[in-house]
């Protein structure tokens, strides 16, 4: 049995991607017996067919788990709302500011029993000192209705007597609203009994606060089980403009919302988006609280129910709201529809003929390198660029005589770096001091560029005011995902997200998919602006050979600049493939000196926690996954 074992792990060593998937597949077939998972999979067989129902299963055990979403989600409900207890203290907790808040409903032929279950979710507010506002543009008036709002002082109706849409109908309720902020409810959602003690709550720690989002989760009936958690990253611009992610719940300091001018008619099915966007332009101070604060109702009729191909007319109103919103921002750039239904991509013009450095560091391989570089010659549609390879301690003779083949040809120089020891950082450092770019693109040796309008993709983004780095999203050479953006925290240190997923598939919320703003990206390629090398110092050159990407990023970030991801720039990545494993006893200490430096250097972001994830998904997974335990909300 030890020589069994000894095998074993000489074969398949502990932490190998092959065993991973090995325990992968255990949990998976121990799973598959269940009745229920065979009833749910042959359902999905005959709705979706064979190839998308073992794509699906597939992405859950590239999860790790085939427990339903759900039921995790059922545990950290359990986990983290307010026990009885809990609720009772919040009743006779005393702000030192009460802020009255307005929440305003646009009514047109709302369901009497949706309409009873909303207007209790307000009456057991453990925050009391708020009014609802409704505003009635139906044909006739409902006396079942009547009998609702009638039971509380708080609740102002107003009859319009006709249907001004759903904007001018938001408006009627607007001009009823005498509280210091304003919430956006719909008709047919509730709010946790909660929610407003949360929001003030935030209000009283962050008295300058202008706009506040929330977290939200979908349920059918008051009483059923809630579903399909959406928690979200705190506020980027980039990620607004490429879907509504913001959503519910939304509260608007109500000398903001008079500044936005409510609600527009010609953005009918996108108005919410459309004054977030505005809300965007002005607003300084944007918190957002990570608890589930919203519960928006799933029926027949609903956007939750059937998403944009409910309303076909919503997705078409977003698309021309982002493009107002560029407009009125002075950028050039065109809005088309995303990867996904729901989703939009804004095509960034490229100002002038900026010239592109893109530095390659390299050591032998060079049938690698020749696969890059092909690539990206062949390939490439802007023609304003400068490939830098940096020779980095070759010894192989096919090398050399490669190097003399490409340099000064195709736009290729080859440099040499003179120290004998390998650091990645010092490396691109040197090949930054010997470009003539306006743009550096750090480029590994052992990738394969699929897209050809590449370089205007990602100069569109770093050509803006706002943006210090983007990145792009790489695959593996099966066409699993190696780099949809890194998130802070993962695994200890830093992480890439939904690894592993197959390329038709997506992750959480689509994420990976979307254009979105993020606090690191793999430098496996990035582009920056010449300058942001001198602005940050450079790259640290303490860190040799990882991290060195997440700490430059985070260098970036400490400037205010943004750093962008992309999925419309695709790249093939054969991953180290020339560098090589952390498979020695040396690489290993240097390893985890790195670690230790990162910590150092980076331990009050850690403790934080990267403003682009949330505190309620699991850091000890890279595909977004719900915590189940109880989570410590740091204020």
């Amino acid at each position: 049995m030890a020589c069994k074992k000894r095998l074993r792990d000489r074969l398949f060593p502990e932490g190998g991607k092959f065993r991973s998937w090995l325990r992968t597949l255990n949990r998976f077939f121990h799973s598959i017996i269940k009745p229920s998972y065979i009833k749910e999979q042959v359902q999905s067989i005959k709705k979706n067919g064979w190839k998308a129902t073992f794509a699906e299963m597939k992405r859950y055990m590239v999860m790790g788990t085939l427990a339903e979403p759900e039921d995790i989600y059922q545990k950290w409900i359990a986990a983290n709302e307010p026990t009885e207890e809990e609720l009772e203290e919040q009743r006779n907790h005393k702000f030192e500011h009460n802020p009255k808040i307005s929440i305003i409903i646009p009514m047109y032929n709302t369901p009497v029993k949706f309409f009873g279950e909303l207007v209790d979710s307000l009456i057991n507010q453990t925050y009391t000192n708020w009014e609802l506002c409704l505003a009635d543009g139906s044909n006739k008036e409902n006396p079942e209705l009547k009998d609702i709002y009638s039971k509380d002082s708080r609740i102002k109706y107003k009859f319009i007597g006709e249907n001004k849409g759903i904007s001018g109908n938001t408006n009627e309720a607007l001009a009823l609203a005498t509280g210091d902020f304003i919430g956006l409810l719909d008709h047919d959602d509730i709010l946790p009994i909660f929610s407003l003690y949360e929001v003030v709550k935030c209000i009283n720690e962050h008295p300058e606060v202008e706009f506040i989002y929330t977290d939200e989760d979908k349920f059918e009936e008051v009483g059923g089980k809630r579903y399909d958690p959406y928690f979200k990253s705190d506020f980027g611009p980039d990620t607004l403009r490429a879907n509504n992610y913001i959503c519910h719940f939304s509260v608007f300091r109500k000398d903001l919302m008079e500044k936005l001018g409510g609600f527009r008619s010609e953005f009918d099915g996108a108005q919410d988006y459309d004054i977030l966007l505005r809300m965007s332009e002005i607003a300084k101070h944007i918190y957002h609280i990570p608890k589930i604060l919203y519960h928006w109702r799933v029926h027949e009729l609903s956007t939750a129910k059937a998403g944009a191909h409910a309303k076909p007319y919503a997705y078409e109103a977003g698309k021309k709201a982002v493009q107002a919103h560029i407009d009125r921002l002075g950028l050039k750039g065109t809005v088309e529809a995303g990867n996904t239904l729901g989703t939009y991509r804004v095509k960034y013009e490229v100002i002038g003929n900026p010239k592109v450095s893109i530095i390659i560091p390299n050591k032998d391989y060079a049938s690698t390198l020749k696969v890059c570089l092909k690539s990206i010659i062949k390939l490439t549609t802007y023609k304003n660029y400068e490939i830098i390879v940096v020779e980095n301690n070759s010894t192989e003779d096919e090398t050399f005589e490669y190097y003399k083949k490409i340099d000064g040809k195709d736009n290729i120089k080859v440099v040499y770096y003179p120290e004998k020891v390998f650091n990645y950082s010092a490396i691109i450092n040197f090949g930054v001091r010997n470009c003539t770019g306006d743009y550096v693109i750090q480029l590994n040796n052992d990738t394969e560029l699929l897209t050809p309008n590449w370089l205007q993709e990602m100069l569109g983004f770093a050509q803006r005011e706002d943006v210090g780095a983007v990145g792009v999203k790489m695959y593996y050479p099966d066409r699993t995902i190696q780099h949809a953006g890194i998130i802070v925290g993962i695994g200890g240190v830093a992480g890439h997200v939904f690894k592993n997923i197959p390329k038709n598939l997506h992750g959480y919320f689509s994420k990976d998919a979307m254009i979105q703003n993020l606090s690191a990206v793999t430098a496996a390629c990035i582009m920056t602006p010449r300058k942001i090398y001198d602005d940050v110092g450079y790259m640290d050159e303490e860190f040799k050979v990882a991290f060195n990407d997440v700490d430059f990023c985070l260098k970036i970030r400490e400037t205010g600049k943004l750093i962008i991801y992309t999925p419309y720039v695709e790249f093939l990545h054969y991953e180290s493939k020339s560098r090589g494993y952390e498979d020695t006893v040396e690489k290993q200490q240097r390893f985890k000196g790195e670690i230790d430096r990162f910590y150092s250097k980076w331990q009050g972001f850690l403790d934080k926690g990267d403003p682009y994830y949330n505190i309620n998904l699991r850091l000890d997974n890279d595909q977004c996954a719900i915590r189940e335990d109880k989570v410590d909300y740091k204020e």
